[in-house]
């Protein structure tokens, strides 16, 4: 037992030795493996913007980024003085047009018809003082008594008379009768077409104040109240929270046989590493300043970047645009 353990101090040393490069290799080759590699993707959402179909100052604006909103919920109340007086006009124009409108509906006036009555009898009064002074003068003229020359001028007066008895007769025809039928139906469009521009410019009132398109968040407030907007600009962004997608770069040497459909399996550092599996939903190649150019003339070739979109196969509570997805590689 003595010899022993005089064998097993001299020994120790050499265990312990060996024990530490053992360590000591393990170690190094830990730290010599290269890390797994990942691949980086980020999360995308629907946005909208909601913009003026004209330009107007911004008069209120109804709620703050990060609101959410249901469709159809009014945003922003835009100010413009030039669309009322628009409206003021086209409202003129209608009482204008109405106005036309009855009075080709009803037609002459009373006065009117028992003037233009009046003128008739004067004329038919007139038709017969000549007539009954063309008939003496024609038996005198027949007799010799007077000369045919005063014959021949009752005979035109005569006729002259009843031609204006004719004409004083249709004037009073027509204003009995009334408006014509073509000038009524003019009328009744020109008061159609006014109406129309009411409604125009009541649709364009009306869009003075904005309204969410969409469910949604308010992404961002592009103005504020008393600024200016022109057409078109958009004033707030909204997103759509419930259609999300995460978007990865891809090279092609890394794409590992991913095709539409393929699942990955993924995880969300910002909300703790958990887990979200995606489904792939888009693949496109991207433009030739996304492409990685050989360096060797030997055997190397370019490499094609592919964007690939894919989407949650549930929705993800918490999962926010701009959130870092990542998946270990090769894609599987």
């Amino acid at each position: 037992m003595s010899q022993v353990r005089p064998a097993l101090r001299r020994s120790l040393p050499f265990v312990l030795g060996v024990v530490l490069l053992a360590a000591l290799a393990l170690a190094a080759w830990t730290l010599s493996r290269p890390a797994p590699e990942v691949l980086q993707g980020d999360v995308e959402a629907t946005q909208v913007s909601v913009s003026s179909k004209f330009p107007g100052r911004v008069g209120q604006i109804l709620v703050r980024e990060g609101d959410t909103v249901k469709k159809g919920a009014p945003l922003v109340v835009l100010e413009s003085p030039e669309i009322g007086a628009k409206l003021e006009q086209a409202e003129a124009s209608v009482r204008g047009a109405a106005a036309q409108q009855q009075k080709a509906d009803r037609g002459a006036r009373e006065e009117e018809i028992r003037a233009a009555k009046g003128q008739w009898e004067r004329a038919r009064a007139a038709v017969d003082y000549a007539s009954k002074t063309f008939g003496r003068l024609d038996r005198l003229a027949r007799d010799g008594v007077v000369p045919v020359q005063r014959r021949d001028e009752a005979e035109a007066g005569m006729k002259s008379a009843r031609a204006a008895e004719e004409a004083a007769k249709a004037i009073l025809d027509m204003a009995v009768k009334g408006t014509r039928v073509e000038d009524k139906e003019t009328a009744t469009a020109l008061v159609q077409r006014a109406e129309g521009a009411v409604s125009e410019v009541q649709a364009v009132l009306a869009d003075t104040t904005l309204t969410a398109p969409i469910d949604g968040e308010v992404a961002k407030r592009n103005l504020v109240p008393g600024e200016l907007t022109s057409a078109g600009f958009p004033v707030l962004t909204l997103v759509d929270l419930s259609d999300e997608w995460v978007v990865f770069q891809i090279r092609e040497d890394r794409l590992g046989g991913v095709t539409m459909g393929t699942l990955l399996h993924t995880r969300v550092p910002a909300l703790g590493g958990k887990e979200v599996s995606l489904k792939v939903t888009y693949i496109a190649r991207q433009a030739d300043f996304a492409t990685w150019r050989a360096t060797s003339a030997q055997g190397g070739f370019d490499l094609k970047t592919f964007e690939v979109h894919a989407r949650p196969d549930a929705p993800v509570p918490g999962l926010r645009p701009g959130m870092t997805v990542v998946a270990p590689l090769p894609l599987r």
